[in-house]
């Protein structure tokens, strides 16, 4: 995977951590302009995500003969291992660390589903949440992956037009399941396509080196994410991360051989992850403590950093290998090196 998208992708785990410290250690009540940025703007990372997640599934699978099932178990054994390993822990704070996260419940059957990326009404009443509430993000990526593993029996140059044809079909035409239609209704699957789209310019040579042009268009990007309201979110924030991926395509040849942005990319699924468990703990050690909220943050943050780098080696890239090895039979010296290559 390119340098500069795994740059992009940190950057944008750490904006959603930054949201989510606003409304943890502040209830999203800003101290000033920057925190007021990040309550209003920080959720973007998520789309950021969702483009670079339609990208690097098209890079993955293009110029590769592979059954959609087979697919399907790659990406499962790629995200489910780590997201499992953080509900159960999520489930065990509310259950015994209630004073931690005071605002959620757990219910078994809600937990199952949760486990299942099936959306469901999270039992705290505050929405269609999974028990780990960051994962409202894999019920829409788990959408993707089913759809996309059906666009691999067409050819290469209309499986953006199939993957198009079914969430649409899914997330507007089907409405045979009442609740589940309505959260997958939301605009902001179609993001994927987006990079799906850049993909396919990539592959085809369209996407040209540069300085001026990209600097230009990442600043445009985020003076639109900055002015325009999240709504229509495709439109508004969707549009504005697909070129905030291109531009930094552009700019690859400054990000090559930086590994230690390859590793920030690397890990930025389990900050996605952790970083809601670490940031509850620390708010509410903060808290009962007085400690200052942005001394906690530090804390925090290196907490996650820490946190994530170990999840990666040791969640992530273990359970990978494992699985695989169990999916196709390879020995697990042939997989490290493509790992990176499939990542969340």
């Amino acid at each position: 995977m390119l340098i500069s998208v795994q740059a992009l992708r940190a950057l944008a785990a750490w904006t959603v951590v930054c949201h989510h410290f606003m409304q943890i250690f502040f209830d999203f009540h800003a101290r000033g302009p920057i925190g007021q940025m990040f309550i209003d703007k920080g959720a973007v990372g998520v789309d950021v995500f969702f483009v670079i997640s339609g990208l690097v599934i098209f890079l993955s699978t293009e110029g590769k003969t592979l059954p959609p099932a087979r697919f399907l178990l790659y990406r499962l054994s790629r995200i489910v291992p780590a997201y499992w390993l953080y509900t159960v822990l999520m489930a065990l704070l509310v259950v015994f660390a209630k004073p931690v996260l005071p605002d959620q419940t757990v219910d078994w059957s809600h937990f199952l589903l949760s486990l299942l990326f099936i959306p469901t009404e999270n039992p705290g009443g505050y929405g269609m949440y999974p028990t780990l509430n960051v994962g409202w993000t894999l019920n829409y990526e788990m959408l993707f992956y089913v759809l996309f593993a059906w666009a691999l029996l067409f050819r290469l140059p209309v499986r953006l037009l199939i993957v198009a044809a079914l969430l649409f079909a899914v997330s507007q035409a089907w409405t045979g399941y009442g609740w589940v239609s309505e959260f997958y209704r939301s605009d902001i699957v179609y993001e994927f396509l987006l990079g799906i789209a850049i993909g396919m310019l990539y592959r085809r040579g369209w996407i040209k080196p540069g300085f001026w042009l990209p600097l230009l268009g990442i600043a445009g990007a985020l003076l639109a994410i900055y002015h325009l309201r999240p709504q229509p979110r495709l439109l508004a924030w969707g549009l504005p991360s697909a070129v905030l991926v291109l531009a930094c395509m552009s700019l690859e040849r400054f990000f090559e051989k930086k590994r230690l942005l390859k590793l920030l990319g690397d890990c930025s699924y389990s900050v996605y992850l952790m970083h809601v468990l670490v940031l509850s703990a620390g708010g509410f050690f903060a808290q009962r403590y007085g400690i200052n909220p942005y001394v906690m943050f530090v804390v925090c943050a290196v907490t996650i950093g820490l946190g994530s780098w170990l999840s990666y080696e040791w969640v992530e890239k273990c359970s990978y290998r494992w699985l695989k090895v169990w999916i196709d039979g390879e020995s697990a010296s042939e997989i490290a090196p493509s790992l990176s290559r499939q990542k969340y």
